[in-house]
């Protein structure tokens, strides 16, 4: 994708020396995600790993924080403003039947799916909040480095939702069934420190430090052979219990039913 087109739809990228860095570029409205933009990374992550020289990518928030989560936005009806490429609306979804809207769905997820295949190392640099699809954007990377003001929280209970952007089987690797049910549920906010202590971070530096450390982590991770790194990656991916296109797919069938039910209650208001 060209970078204007990455900008129509609120990213950026730039790769140096062997390491993309793509930035969530909407600090207007604190990078607030959309269905286009989820297509966008879908089509960028397609072209970052066909590039064989890629091997670390570093995914970033703009402004004061990392991702508020779905834009609201999305969520109501829009007239189509001439002139300007129509939007993808989340309520587009409403028009098609439940295969199609699971289908749907699941192209969405491509966006966020592969920043964990082998060929790359993903490292999301969080600071300030990772709300919602912000989270499970931060828990489809590999490693996850938080500034001490981050924090995280899976927003989708307070909208009547579940996560269904692949956040929940890394967050069960990440903290336990039992922890990853209080924290879907419940929508609390969890911050840098707990996160530390829950493993959901692999590190949580001053928030003027961050350039550092990533820096200094980026360097470690590419000073081995490249080979070598994606072979480590594919058996520790490997020893993993759990199906990711099996969790996947469970998440956006209930999905379908939280918003065949949400539309119900909107109707009868």
């Amino acid at each position: 994708m060209t970078p204007q087109e990455l900008a129509q739809v609120g990213l950026s990228l730039s790769v140096t020396d062997g390491v993309a860095t793509l930035t969530l570029d909407r600090p207007e409205v604190r990078n607030a995600q959309t269905p286009d933009m989820w297509l966008a990374l879908g089509q960028v992550g397609e072209d970052l790993l066909a590039d064989e020289a890629v091997r670390v990518v570093v995914l970033r928030g703009a402004g004061a924080g990392f991702s508020a989560g779905l834009d609201r936005s999305v969520l109501a009806p829009t007239a189509p403003t001439p002139g300007q490429p129509a939007r993808e609306s989340v309520l587009d979804l409403l028009a098609l039947d439940d295969a199609g809207m699971a289908d749907r769905i699941e192209v969405y997820q491509r966006g966020f799916t592969w920043l964990r295949d082998p060929r790359i190392v993903s490292v999301a640099v969080v600071h300030g909040h990772a709300v919602g699809a912000g989270f499970q954007l931060a828990l489809s990377c590999d490693l996850r480095l938080l500034a001490d003001d981050a924090s995280f929280s899976m927003k989708e209970a307070a909208l009547g939702l579940v996560p269904d952007l692949t956040g929940t089987l890394p967050l069960v690797e990440a903290v336990g069934y039992a922890r990853a049910l209080e924290l879907c549920t419940t929508a609390r906010t969890v911050d840098a420190g707990e996160a530390l202590r829950l493993g959901l971070a692999l590190d949580v530096v001053a928030a003027d430090d961050l350039d550092g450390a990533l820096a200094t982590l980026v360097g470690a991770l590419t000073a081995t052979p490249a080979a070598n790194a994606r072979a480590v990656k594919t058996i520790l991916r490997a020893a993993v219990p759990g199906d990711l296109d099996a969790q996947r797919r469970v998440e956006r069938e209930h999905q379908v039913g939280r918003f065949r039910e949400l539309a119900a209650l909107m109707a009868a208001r």
